[in-house]
């Protein structure tokens, strides 16, 4: 019953191993994916794609406070409850979207509940009640899961088919199931981590902010 939306920054242009790979075909397809990922979540809420290039995330021409501003006007437009993001602070995370996604998005969030930041939008400032930070070090906060969601969340995640071999392991030409179950595996395994930390048998663990602070 929750309406869910996605906002992705960046284009993935870059995600690939394939030297010769047609990057402006991977573009297309990562949204296709993105947006069946969505359907498969049940997320029926709206899909957004920033078309930041990929790896550049908070260096283009849309970059510093345009940026910023792009996404405090969509927390404006879409008034969300929760946000999530990565968490910036965790160390030695070497892919610079994730690091940056996670600073541009907590710090649109300060420009979006505050109504003096980017008033050139013409639409009311919102408050988030609540921001979680996905892949944190130092979790504080653990939502419990059931098997069905957990499920839901790896059919979702195989949706991203272009993303198999350098993220999940999964190697379309020679896969006979083995390797996806594997990578459900090990999902499953995450899954049973963060739900010890909060003595659950299923967990998605988060650092929980407050939007207000």
């Amino acid at each position: 019953g929750t309406i869910v939306h996605l906002l992705v920054c960046t284009d993935g242009r870059k995600g690939t191993w394939d030297v010769d790979a047609d990057t402006d075909a991977l573009v297309a397809r990562r949204q296709v994916e993105q947006r069946e990922a969505a359907r498969r979540l049940g997320a029926t809420g709206e899909v957004r794609f920033l078309d930041q290039v990929d790896g550049e995330l908070d260096m283009g021409p849309n970059s510093g406070l345009e940026l910023r501003g792009e996404v405090a006007r969509i927390i404006r437009e879409l008034t969300p409850t929760v946000v999530l993001t990565h968490d910036p602070w965790r160390r030695w995370r070497m892919h610079p979207d994730h690091r940056n996604a996670g600073w541009v998005g907590i710090d649109a969030i300060v420009a979006a509940r505050d109504p003096h930041y980017f008033r050139e939008h013409g639409i009311p400032h919102h408050r988030p009640e609540s921001l979680l930070l996905f892949e944190s070090e130092e979790p504080n906060h653990v939502e419990k899961v059931g098997r069905a969601n957990l499920d839901t969340k790896i059919e979702a995640l195989l949706a991203h088919e272009s993303q198999f071999e350098t993220t999940m392991e999964i190697d379309l030409d020679t896969d006979d199931g083995s390797q996806r179950a594997a990578f459900a595996a090990r999902t499953d395994g995450e899954a049973r981590d963060h739900g010890r930390l909060a003595g659950i048998g299923l967990g998605e663990a988060f650092r929980l902010m407050d939007p207000a602070s």
